[in-house]
């Protein structure tokens, strides 16, 4: 199939998008348009999202853009996996983030549209994993992950704040003596990216 994918305007991509199980149930595409913002397509084959996504990059190249008020979470996470993740950090930092994304945030927060997330909704997600049995670490290693990915919504000027900001991951009494346990790499990095910004942000 012919992929018309480069334009004036940058060149688009499109990723799969799987449940929980791995299964790919459609695809999302992706283009940073003229206006420096990134725009999205959906569809439920490649074929037909490759189609939309060329036609929506013709529509940015002729001054018509694509809004951001419907993308959803798991349009959004998906494709900041495939753009901004994937190729840009190693491969267990990479299956880490997606392990994060696939197995618990888009089951919850997936079908939440990106601009009406709120901090409330990120505690009833960490509040749902505590409950099922899931360990502290592995609630922080999800806050991480939307940490970034919405950081990175900020950056593109997707979403005007960051629902994270603020909100701790919850902390078990069972799971409070194992917080001695050393950080995964890719948390090491994290926390060395906010600590340059602020040497306080780091903690939230």
């Amino acid at each position: 199939m012919a992929r018309k994918k480069k334009r004036g305007n940058g060149q688009g991509t499109v990723a799969p998008r799987r449940n929980k199980a791995g299964k790919i149930i459609g695809f999302v595409g992706a283009f940073f348009g003229p206006d420096g913002k990134r725009h999205w397509v959906s569809a439920k084959t490649k074929t037909e999202c490759w189609r939309k996504l060329n036609m929506a990059m013709a529509d940015a190249d002729r001054g018509t853009l694509p809004g951001p008020a419907n993308l959803t979470v798991e349009q959004y996470l998906t494709s900041w996996l495939a753009d901004s993740v994937k190729g840009t950090v190693s491969r267990a930092t990479y299956d880490s983030y997606k392990r994060d994304v696939y197995h618990h945030i888009i089951p919850e927060l997936g079908r939440r549209k990106l601009k009406e997330l709120t901090p409330g909704d990120i505690r009833r997600l960490y509040r749902k994993m505590a409950d099922k049995g899931l360990k502290d670490r592995s609630i922080e290693y999800v806050h991480t992950t939307l940490r970034k990915s919405l950081k990175a919504a900020v950056v593109d000027r997707l979403i005007n704040y960051n629902p994270t900001d603020g909100v701790r991951p919850i902390k078990t009494p069972t799971g409070a003596a194992k917080e001695s346990k050393a950080l995964a790499p890719y948390q090491v990095k994290v926390l060395l990216e906010e600590a340059a910004e602020s040497r306080f942000e780091a903690l939230a």
